[in-house]
């Protein structure tokens, strides 16, 4: 099924790609806050040691996401034109 540029639907694990990072961050602050309470038994540091582990997994995901080169997909789902041409960072093919 071939779909236009205005018609752009995302599939599923599209969708849900930003719960599985959310979800993944909660896991590990999860992880950090209970060895965090089982080691020092202060609830106080077991929440702080969370909520930082949790921003920090969150926004690290997020770099490290957007330091990859989106495809033809990505292009078309962002609007840029035609998916097939190069985008601003990257070289320029022979000039006619």
């Amino acid at each position: 099924m071939t779909q236009s540029p205005g018609e752009y639907k995302p599939s599923r694990s599209d969708r849900l790609r930003p719960a599985e990072y959310v979800g993944g961050a909660a896991i590990a602050a999860i992880f950090v806050g209970v060895i965090a309470l089982v080691a020092t038994r202060d609830w106080t540091i077991a929440l702080i040691g969370t909520g930082g582990v949790f921003i920090i997994v969150l926004v690290v995901l997020a770099l490290l996401q957007m330091a990859i080169k989106p495809n033809a997909d990505e292009r078309a789902e962002l609007g840029d034109g035609d998916a097939g041409t190069a985008g601003p960072g990257e070289p320029k093919g022979p000039a006619h």
